[in-house]
């Protein structure tokens, strides 16, 4: 009996029946063998060592992506045995990967007090040492089928009672597999490389945290340890540099640094804006608001509604875990009061049904539509607490939302738009490396089978035209089963100043909506039509935007988006006059500035303002009070530009225009000319 077996370039080969994966890659080429450490059938990967089977057959090297996954998998084995043998009788519970990386959690007590032993980072150093040391054996990776039985024999006889307990919950229909690295063997689902040494030294061993066991606060407290690990040095280095910029440029410790933002026990997960925070929310909301004028109507819909209205639209049933309800205090407090008002309102997550009564408010013909409604809408969406994270993360926020409402047959071409739109809103803020993907319907959707085809065909065609235009600048991609429950969506996600992938806006085509609140047109025809929702943001959540510009520009703000401009310092006191000149002047000319007369040395001052990420500190001493100049100090720039009182007037002004704004004039000039 053999086995067929496609290859990458479309050539058949047979195999006797038992053949494993490394047999295969010797019958190509000894050097091949040598760099395999995994196979593929028809997707699947499998061990190097396992027989295959007919399909379609692939050989991974460290190289492919696919081998990533193994490496950190494999190192995560490493540093449980590692963790055994620094310190013996830690009990070793599981240890997945994850992203970027893998950890184990594990059980330590103390052998004189047989107290709880939590690692710390201290511990980390020995346990990297250790695990190099077990990667130089270069041991194999070797598999066995266990019964259940023995399996929880051998674990409890090691006093691994968690191990134990994992075997129960091993499916009966699966296997029950052990994998060893020499000596030392764990309970494993696999696949795994060929070896200990295939996994390299690219690895480094980041943090360690408390976490109970099978995620129940009823359960042990463990100690978890966090690694990474890469194919290739290079990598690793990139991923820690990475890492060290993200720390450096959390959102979280700029705005303290800046004074824009903090948050508080009181209300969690939600903003209190500082004044200079604020000013920056109401710059980016001024921008968006030209960006929008002239072609959408901006509404606004109340933030607290029936229950009812929230059953109709499905979001009661399909989100609910995710809304706030209320009742009147009076109704809490007063049960058995027959003429309180006992309804539930539901705090408002979104802003669409809002949108579609506004809508249905009087009859639209088709020769209005399509009708664009945008509203700078606060939203509260109930987020567990150990998910809040800053801006990033919050229950209360406001949506960029807008909703058009069109035919079927405008639907392409509003899509088309609202991508130009898009684009150019991130194009402004510097981001130019842009993916659109397309998520596809989802296993729990409403709506029939023939509407969803519908719209995705010609979502389809649209995100194929985004790319043509682009001229391939664009990227686009699939995301197949991630719609929303209610229609296929785009989604743009932007790469920032250090590589990170941010998902922002989105665009989704809703069939449902209208037709679950009998939504219509009057069409050419005089007949009642249904028209098509299209939801579309591009912030999204405006916090979390402004969270990402600050990572982006690491508190380094344009001059046109910075909160604070300008700060006019004066050397000596003989020059505030002229320092107060200087300020005056431009505030006239619309710059927002600050006045430091305060009698510090110059140095000092300069540092204290760059702390606080200013983006222009303007000098004035007697020389520059004589002559009507100034000294221009860049944020970062140890260097400082004279330049007239005229001249930095005119040129920071032009700095501080916003690029929309700019846009517009150069297009006024054109006309003029």
């Amino acid at each position: 009996m053999s086995v067929s077996l496609t290859f990458p370039d479309g050539s058949v080969r047979s195999y006797e029946a038992g053949a494993t994966g490394l047999a295969v890659a010797e019958s190509i080429s000894k050097s091949l063998a040598k760099k395999a450490i995994a196979i593929a059938i028809d997707g699947e990967v499998r061990d190097l060592s396992d027989p295959v089977s007919d399909g379609k057959i692939e050989i991974i090297t460290r190289t492919d992506p696919r081998a990533l996954e193994l490496i950190r998998h494999d190192a995560a084995h490493v540093m449980a045995e590692a963790v055994q043998e620094l310190w013996p009788g830690t009990q070793v519970t599981i240890g997945p990967v994850i992203e970027n990386g893998f950890y184990y959690d594990f059980k330590r007590v103390h052998p004189d007090t047989r107290e709880d032993w939590p690692f710390t980072p201290d511990d980390l150093p020995k346990i990297e040492k250790k695990m190099k040391e077990i990667i130089g054996r270069n041991k194999p990776f070797t598999k066995e089928v266990w019964s259940r039985q023995k399996t929880k024999d051998v674990f409890a006889a090691k006093g691994e009672s968690f191990k134990v307990e994992l075997v129960d919950a091993i499916p009966e229909d699966q296997d029950v597999k052990i994998y060893a690295q020499g000596d030392w063997f764990d309970l494993c689902r696999g696949p795994h490389m060929a070896s200990t040494g295939q996994i390299g030294t690219a690895f480094k061993l980041m943090k360690v945290a408390g976490a109970y066991w099978r995620g129940d606060s009823t359960r042990p407290m463990l100690t978890r340890i966090y690694g990474t690990a890469w194919a290739e040095q290079e990598q690793l280095d990139q991923y820690l540099h990475v890492l060290a910029e993200a720390e450096k440029r959390d959102h979280r410790k700029l705005g303290r640094e800046m004074d824009l933002f903090h948050f508080q026990e009181e209300g969690p997960g939600v903003v209190f804006w500082h004044g200079k925070g604020w000013r920056m929310f109401q710059t980016l909301t001024a921008y968006m608001r030209r960006r929008l004028a002239n072609t959408y109507e901006e509404v606004n819909a109340p933030q607290v509604l029936d229950a009812s209205l929230w059953e109709t639209s499905g979001h009661w049933g399909w989100y609910q875990e995710n809304m706030f309800a209320v009742k009147s205090a009076y109704a809490f407090t007063h049960p058995d009061d027959k003429e309180a008002d006992n309804r539930v309102f539901a705090l408002k997550p979104m802003n669409c049904p809002g949108h579609v009564q506004i809508f249905k408010h009087g009859l639209k013909s088709y020769r209005e539509m399509p009708v664009r409604l945008a509203e700078f809408g606060l939203v509260h969406r109930y987020e567990a607490s150990g998910a809040l994270h800053g801006l990033m993360r919050v229950r209360g926020f406001t949506q960029d939302d807008a909703h058009v409402f069109c035919t079927e047959e405008q639907m392409a071409a509003e899509c088309l738009r609202i991508n130009d739109l898009i684009l150019s809103v991130y194009e402004d803020f510097g981001f130019k490396e842009v993916v659109v993907k397309l998520s596809t319907r989802p296993e729990k959707r409403v709506g029939s089978d023939e509407l969803w085809d519908r719209a995705e065909s010609v979502m389809m065609d649209v995100l194929k035209t985004i790319e043509e235009q682009s001229g391939g600048r664009i990227k686009t991609g699939i995301l197949p089963g991630e719609g929303a429950f209610y229609g296929p969506k785009f989604e743009y996600t932007l790469k920032d100043a250090i590589g990170r992938d941010w998902q922002c806006g989105t665009t989704q085509v809703d069939f449902n909506l209208p037709e679950r609140f009998g939504a219509f047109y009057i069409d050419a025809n005089s007949e009642k039509t249904q028209p098509v929702m299209i939801h579309r943001a591009i912030c999204g959540s405006m916090e979390r935007f402004l969270g990402i510009l600050i990572e982006n520009f690491a508190g380094h703000m344009p001059l046109w988006f910075a909160p604070l401009q300008v700060v006019v310092a004066t050397i000596t006191s003989d020059a505030d006059d002229y320092g107060r000149e200087v300020a005056q002047q431009l505030r006239d000319a619309g710059l927002i500035v600050e006045e430091d007369f305060r009698n510090e040395k110059i140095n000092y001052k300069i540092r204290e303002h760059s702390v606080t990420k200013v983006p222009v500190i303007i000098v004035c001493g007697r020389q520059e009070a004589e002559n009507r100049s100034v000294n221009i100090r860049r944020l970062g720039s140890q260097a400082q530009t004279p330049m007239s009182l005229e001249d930095a007037i005119a040129s920071l002004s032009e700095e501080a225009t916003p690029p929309d704004v700019k846009r517009r004039q150069a297009a006024r000039k054109m006309a003029a000319e």
